[in-house]
């Protein structure tokens, strides 16, 4: 397959998320509220200024697209946006959290687990219909999910968790379809702040310290510019021209760096029994995205 521009794009941001856990471990230190309230503030900062000057054509565009709208849509992209916007930002909490404080195993498993959790999500939620590969594919990842609970059930909730947040953030994002991403990014982030400002203290967050903090804020700023920003406009430059189905393929790079790093860079180990669960849920990722259905492959 030739590698298109829009395949390196994808690429590049899906090596980037998986090299995510590096950073966070180098601001350990900080409390997981610390971490994301300079991340929220500062990747706001960025994408404001991305907008107000490069993108303006496309932010009134799609203000006048929102006014034009019935009312019906009006409050379904409210009402999305909204809720889309508070997933995002207790994802990136638990995200924060559970590298941190539990491991780069279950941050990566995860992550590994949440499109094959989004496709029962939509069964659910949306009446999207699933192939037989894809439910054997969810029966897989329960047996995963058990295996790894026999020893740590806790890991194996928390992990669970994070990716039923970002799960759902996505659900959240499919009724928004037709309107700029960027720019609802940007609405979501903006009322997050809203929220995380006046609220920083119980979140464990202490701005005013973290404002002298020269170290805390050259990090957070790589958190916004080199792992939120950047591969964030990569993907959506590959979501220009391929098909989503690539996208969601090539996103397993994430948690697969991940999982390389919990081992071979942090030192992480794992029993047998996690090997197998882990195994387990590579082989419901191979399976789920099979064309195989029915005892055929789809054409």
């Amino acid at each position: 397959m030739k590698l298109s521009p829009h395949h390196l794009a994808a690429l590049a941001a899906f090596l980037i998320w998986g090299f995510f856990p590096i950073p966070l471990r180098l601001m350990a230190g900080y409390s997981s509220g610390q971490i994301l309230f300079f991340r929220v503030l500062l990747s706001l900062a960025l994408l404001l200024l991305i907008n107000l000057t490069a993108r303006r054509a496309t932010v009134r565009a799609t203000w006048q697209q929102w006014q034009r709208a019935g009312g019906v849509e009006r409050r379904r992209v409210a009402f999305s946006t909204v809720v889309g916007g508070a997933l995002l930002t207790s994802n990136w909490l638990l995200f924060i959290y559970v590298v941190n404080k539990v491991s780069v195993q279950a941050g990566s498993f995860a992550y590994l687990i949440c499109p094959i959790l989004t496709a029962l999500l939509g069964f659910v939620v949306l009446g999207e219909k699933l192939r037989l590969n894809q439910w054997l594919a969810i029966g897989l990842s329960a047996v995963s999910c058990a295996l790894l609970g026999t020893g740590a059930w806790q890991n194996v909730l928390m992990s669970l968790v994070v990716a039923f947040t970002y799960a759902s953030y996505l659900i959240t994002q499919r009724k928004l379809q037709g309107y700029d991403r960027l720019v609802l990014l940007t609405v979501q982030l903006s009322l997050a702040a809203l929220v995380i400002l006046p609220t920083a203290r119980l979140l464990g967050a202490d701005p005013a310290a973290g404002f002298q903090d020269g170290y805390l804020l050259l990090m957070a700023a790589v958190l916004s510019v080199g792992f939120t920003v950047i591969p964030l406009f990569l993907n959506l430059f590959a979501l220009n021209a391929l098909p989503s189905g690539t996208v969601g393929i090539l996103m397993y790079l994430n948690p697969v760096i991940s999982f390389l790093l919990a081992f071979l860079y942090f030192g992480e180990q794992a029993t047998l029994q996690e090997g197998l669960a882990y195994g387990v849920i590579l082989l419901s990722v191979v399976l789920y995205n099979s064309g195989w259905n029915v005892g055929r492959r789809a054409a």
